[in-house]
């Protein structure tokens, strides 16, 4: 016996879209993603040769660590229950902290204590949500120690 044949509504409607398409937007997303880390790169690279500053010709290493201290002096440890805003600009005081501590280790050891406390601070938080936690508060306070020296 042979299979019927499908009636009208069971048959697919129309031609499939072709795959083809999405791979080129997403192509074209991914290039124009990597045209704008270049072009980003080039003008971050144009404004230190403008300004005569290539990171090591007054202390590199050393500004960014004072940069570092300047970042965590405006830190304020924000309440659990603080508002939001509150809350995203002691982050983000926070994060400029530990990424300016990071970069003055990376130039100059001596500045490894301070990048090391600092980023346990961020570690705790990130753990407990809470700057009040004992460890947060140990580390901020040797951050805050090492500052005073710089």
């Amino acid at each position: 016996m042979s299979s019927p044949t499908p009636s009208a509504h069971d048959a697919p409607s129309g031609n499939p879209a072709p795959a083809a398409p999405v791979r080129r937007v997403r192509s074209a997303l991914v290039v124009a993603l990597a045209a704008g880390i270049v072009l980003g790169a080039g003008g971050v690279a144009a404004a230190w040769a403008l300004s005569g500053d290539d990171g090591s010709a007054r202390g590199g290493a050393a500004d960014d660590a004072h940069h570092a201290c300047d970042a965590l002096r405006g830190f304020g440890e924000p309440e659990h229950t603080a508002e939001r805003t509150e809350r995203e600009i002691a982050l983000n005081r926070l994060a400029a902290a530990v990424s300016l501590s990071a970069a003055a280790a990376a130039g100059d050891r001596e500045f490894k204590p301070l990048a090391e406390a600092l980023r346990r601070v961020q570690n705790q938080y990130a753990r407990f949500g809470d700057f009040n936690e004992p460890e947060a508060q140990k580390h901020l306070k040797t951050a805050r120690s090492l500052c005073a020296d710089i």
